[in-house]
């Protein structure tokens, strides 16, 4: 075991915590892309009105649990030890792990069990989540950071994509088999983070505080369920904003937050440190990361649509292999974020992480604006040059603007920090969601009808039939897309398929007639995507040229190259802050308490 001071800690740290957000973010993930395993391995009807919700939770309730617990956790890791909650993480973790794969009943109580517990493994990923940036950066001196949350923020990236095709690999074996993977994993990293970290940053005694975590609990869950049903045909409509519930959860869970921030100013210990915000460089940091989260988690959410319910199948794909290759042709995303990632990180340390964050978000943009050009049919060269160009970019802005981030804030308050980050990333998976099915079903609905009829009567189903399952919730076929499920038999039924003639029979329930025919309506709902995508993308490369204070002139002996930007003046208070117990000054009032005894080595952690 290496004491905090050894050389070689600050590896170990940076190792474990990485090893330990990979983890998490794998597992947003792979059950994504696994659905359609997970569905006919518990044996439940995709398009069955009422399990629409089971499939919407298996996707949310992690993503949901994660945004709503990470900063009180972060929290807790500044009162308690930050190494103290992550590696209890670790265990929870793992310990679902096990739970989810002796799942042991079928059909909707399958469902309920796996999303059960996948809440309560959320809560372990939270913990590993909300402390691992905070651990690095107490770990590491400050010439290093950017390269140590490089290599830790973009494996959490990459593994939100790792997810994909190592779910589309174990589904195509056995659906257990995306569980099983975290044991052994989970097991080896708990043992190693029991026995590797030390809390080395600032601990804090305070109270908690609980009004404050339940409103905030109360209010972001209420929203976040809110958009989830929002998304689902509710009366006769398309979908269900104009749901009673619905709106009670999106004006109630709005409201709930309004008094949150309330009681949040008049607490002496807040769980959620509004005063961070009056930092320009912590707002704008965060801002953009949450707008990023939103359209890089729409990004995945079509690409996957696009793939496996159109593209795969009109290649000869079988509907039980679209999931593999589904994850397989994303690939080059995952390359992109490896290469730019670590690299960014490391050139941010030297150049400073403002235009590589910015660059990132506009590289992005222009990716998304080359996937708008392609047909619905593309030519898939050209597809993996673009999506390899969004991983770029997005590997680009990930360690720079965590970078920014986390260091615009006192030390004793980097737990609190990293969980605001994380909630921000996480919150805006769920919101991508929500934001942009709704788009997509809004742009299905004014083009799938017709070209559902159209293309039924046109294989000589009755017209009163054709124009029956036109008006259908287009909810549904974008499901069965997602799910890479061919609806048309199901829809029919034996008895209007045995009346027509079997090549007829054969082409409604071939591989291409379905994908054929929701191309162009999804190619439709796409551009709406997309252009939104776009836009936040190109305001979140804005705000993350905003400066946390305008550079000054440079004090004596001092490079008029550095400027006094907000996370300059953090470190240097950070390094005042340990000369002030070294040596008998008059402490400055905008210094935070002291971190250490010891006057500190650039290139050794600081100790308390």
């Amino acid at each position: 075991m290496l004491s905090v001071d050894h050389p070689r800690y600050k590896w170990i740290a940076l190792s474990n915590t990485t090893l330990g957000t990979l983890l998490a973010t794998i597992n947003s993930s792979i059950v994504l892309i696994s659905l359609p395993a997970i569905f006919k391995g518990i044996k439940v009807d995709p398009l069955s009105p009422g399990n629409v919700s089971y499939l919407l939770w298996m996707l949310m309730g992690y993503m949901l649990v994660t945004a709503v617990l990470v900063v009180t956790l972060g929290r807790l890791g500044d009162m308690y030890g930050r190494v103290k909650i992550y590696n209890a993480g670790f265990a929870i973790f793992t310990v679902c792990s096990v739970i989810l794969s002796l799942d042991p009943f079928s059909g909707g109580d399958g469902a309920l069990w796996l999303i059960g517990w996948r809440v309560l493994q959320a809560v372990g990923g939270a913990m590993l989540m909300a402390n691992s940036a905070a651990i690095i950066t107490d770990a590491f001196p400050t010439r290093q950071r950017g390269m140590a949350l490089g290599v830790n923020i973009v494996s959490a990236l990459a593994g939100s994509f790792i997810g994909l095709v190592l779910g589309g690999v174990l589904a195509e074996w056995d659906w257990r088999s995306i569980f099983w993977v975290n044991v052994p994993v989970g097991v080896i990293g708990t043992i190693w983070a029991y026995r590797s970290l030390h809390d080395t940053g600032v601990r804090r005694k305070a109270k908690i505080d609980w009004w404050g975590n339940a409103t905030f609990a109360i209010g972001l869950t209420a929203l976040l369920a809110a958009i989830t049903y929002g998304i689902q045909p509710y009366g006769g409509h398309t979908m269900g904003w104009t749901n009673p519930w619905v709106l009670t959860g999106l004006i109630g869970g709005a409201a709930v937050l309004v008094i949150f921030g309330i009681i949040e100013t008049r607490v002496a210990e807040p769980m959620f440190p509004l005063g961070l915000f009056k930092n320009l460089a912590f707002t704008s940091g965060n801002a953009a990361n949450l707008l990023a989260s939103i359209a890089r988690g729409g990004l995945q959410f079509m690409l996957i649509i696009w793939l496996q319910g159109i593209w795969l199948p009109q290649h000869g794909y079988t509907y039980e292999k679209t999931p593999l290759w589904a994850g397989i042709y994303l690939v080059p995303m995952t390359i992109g974020f490896l290469v730019a990632g670590p690299l960014a990180g490391y050139l941010s340390d030297r150049f400073g992480p403002r235009l590589f964050a910015s660059g990132g978000l506009v590289v992005m943009a222009a990716s998304f604006f080359g996937l708008l050009l392609l047909p619905g049919n593309f030519n898939y060269p050209l597809f993996a040059i673009l999506i390899f160009v969004n991983g770029l970019g997005g590997g680009l802005f990930a360690a720079p603007n965590t970078s920014l981030v986390m260091s615009s804030v006192p030390a004793n308050m980097r737990g609190a920090a990293s969980g605001m980050r994380a909630t921000f990333q996480n919150s805006g998976m769920v919101l991508s969601i929500g934001v942009f099915f709704s788009l997509m079903v809004a742009g299905l609905a004014n083009s799938l009808p017709g070209s559902l009829s159209a293309g039924l009567t046109g294989q000589g189903v009755p017209a009163a039939t054709a124009n029956q399952i036109a008006q259908l919730p287009p909810v549904g076929t974008l499901f069965a897309a997602f799910l890479g499920f061919n609806p048309i038999g199901q829809l029919l039924g034996p008895q209007v398929l045995g009346a027509l003639p079997k090549a007829n029979s054969d082409r409604l329930t071939g591989l291409e007639f379905f994908p054929q025919l929701i191309s162009k309506p999804f190619h439709d709902g796409l551009v709406i995507v997309f252009w939104l995508a776009i836009a936040m993308a190109l305001v979140g490369a804005a705000a993350s040229l905003v400066k946390a204070r305008k550079p000054v002139e440079p004090a004596e002996g001092e490079s008029p190259a550095v400027e006094r930007t907000g996370e300059f003046v953090a470190h240097e208070a950070e390094v005042q802050a340990e000369l002030a117990d070294a040596v008998p000054i008059a402490p400055m009032t905008a210094i935070p308490e002291p971190l250490g005894d010891q006057v500190p080595d650039d290139s050794a952690p600081l100790t308390k």
